[in-house]
């Protein structure tokens, strides 16, 4: 998956790996994984960094099935126990029970596990990915060798990526999104910025200027934070292209940046289950296709059933796995993937999201759609619905909460009392820079 072209740029040490560095490290990596002798899969911590990017890809080259983490997660030591892992990279601490700390050749610092028994993974598995959005017992998402690469090609013909493409990294290794555009630049010899200072600070726009950056990646939060900030390309010339996905952009925010862009804005659609995106919708198209998500990446297709979008091609999921039987299992789907969003598909094609299937509350019996009212809150700025006890709970960063709980009883045709709108410093984010539903849940 990598060409020999390719390079990896640490922002923050300006160390630079590429060619015949970078395939040595991956292929020392690989080396030492290939020599581990347990069955299982190898749990690899995953900050941006060089390392980081080493350890998975030399999994990867080791043919190991490799679950990215967030080296925050605080579920890690219940994954560890229901999966049962090989080795442990990028840790810090002492090793659990039936492990031993190590220091790898190509790793670094690892836990071990001490055992020989244990589950051996399908030989198609590759990746291993936690359910968007997890927090205490998350599912992990198993993704084929064969649907990675596939999805990497996807997204570099569709987006028209070359050797001549720099992408910082704006959102974590470990999110579907953030590592497709890791693994789509690689694959076709570009160069990928390893940012960590996330783009709200000063240092990021320091490095996108220094370094060239040709493109961006962001969720509908980002979209916020940019406009906020008063983005302007203008002032970043090497910046050509944004791109966007992790939930459905408003369409006054499309028109906004495709306004700023120029017009080189691609607006995407996909789910970790797809191993990343499953749509996107051609710049040249954004004028007549207002809030669409757009046409499927090539070699794949889409439907609509009962209101429910099916996509098949060859980067769905093999599918879930609960523990480390599971990873045994071969392909569950055969390429078809229940989405589990509502939408529609005009005369073209063209793909219309109007919301998910689960993200329905009821006010007094009522059935509303929480995706419906953030959009039609959304000019207040950002805003958050949840559900709960035959009420709504809204979330809002800006604007007077009394009179948006007004607009909203009146837009819904229900009682005030119906409805607690509150306002909040700041949305609560999971780390991929998606909202924290589940923590607005748990608000009493």
């Amino acid at each position: 998956m990598i060409h020999p072209s390719a390079r990896l740029v640490d922002a923050e040490t300006g160390r630079v790996v590429a060619g015949g560095e970078l395939s040595g490290l991956v292929a020392a990596a690989a080396d030492t994984l290939g020599a581990v002798r347990a069955p299982g899969p190898v749990f690899a911590l995953t900050p941006t960094d060089v390392d980081g990017v080493v350890r998975y890809l030399g999994a990867f080259a080791a043919r190991r099935a490799v679950a990215l983490l967030d080296p925050a997660l605080p579920a890690l030591p219940g994954l560890v126990e229901r999966f049962a892992p090989a080795v442990v990279t990028g840790v810090r601490g002492a090793a659990p029970a039936g492990y031993r700390d190590a220091n790898l050749p190509g790793l670094g610092p690892v836990w071990l596990r001490t055992g020989r028994d244990g589950v051996a993974p399908h030989p198609d598995l590759g990746l291993l990915l936690t359910t968007s959005g997890s927090t205490g017992n998350p599912k992990l998402v198993r993704l084929s060798r064969a649907a990675v690469r596939a999805n990497a090609a996807q997204i570099a013909d569709s987006l028209g990526i070359d050797g001549a493409a720099v992408a910082p990294t704006t959102l974590p290794l470990f999110y579907t999104y953030g590592l497709s555009v890791l693994n789509s630049h690689l694959l076709r010899g570009a160069t990928v910025l390893l940012e960590r200072e996330g783009l709200l600070r000063a240092g990021f726009w320091r490095a996108v200027d220094t370094h060239r950056a040709t493109s961006l990646a962001a969720v509908p939060y980002q979209y916020e934070m940019l406009r906020r900030l008063r983005f302007d390309p203008a002032q970043h010339p090497s910046l050509t292209t944004l791109t966007q996905a992790g939930g459905r952009l408003h369409p006054d925010l499309v028109a906004d940046f495709a306004r700023r862009m120029g017009g080189n804005l691609y607006v995407m659609y996909g789910q970790t289950e797809a191993t990343a995106r499953m749509t996107v919708l051609p710049p040249a198209r954004l004028a007549d296709k207002p809030g669409s998500a757009g046409l499927p990446v090539p070699g794949g297709s889409l439907a609509v059933d009962g209101g429910e979008i099916v996509y098949t091609g060859p980067n769905v999921m093999m599918g879930y796995a609960e523990s480390a039987a599971d990873l045994a299992r071969g392909d569950e789907l055969g390429g078809v993937l229940r989405t589990g969003d509502l939408g529609h598909l005009d005369d073209e094609g063209f793909l219309f999201l109007t919301g998910r299937a689960k993200r329905i509350g009821k006010v007094f019996g009522v059935r509303v759609n929480l995706d419906d009212v953030e959009r039609s809150l959304a000019a207040h700025g950002p805003v958050a619905a949840v559900a709960g006890d035959d009420r709504l709970r809204v979330f809002l960063e800006d604007g007077d909460p009394r009179a948006v709980r007004s607009e909203l009883a009146a837009r819904l045709g229900t009682h005030v009392s119906g409805l607690d709108v509150r306002a909040v410093d700041r949305l609560p984010l999971l780390p991929t820079g998606k909202i924290d539903y589940r923590a607005l849940e748990s608000t009493a």
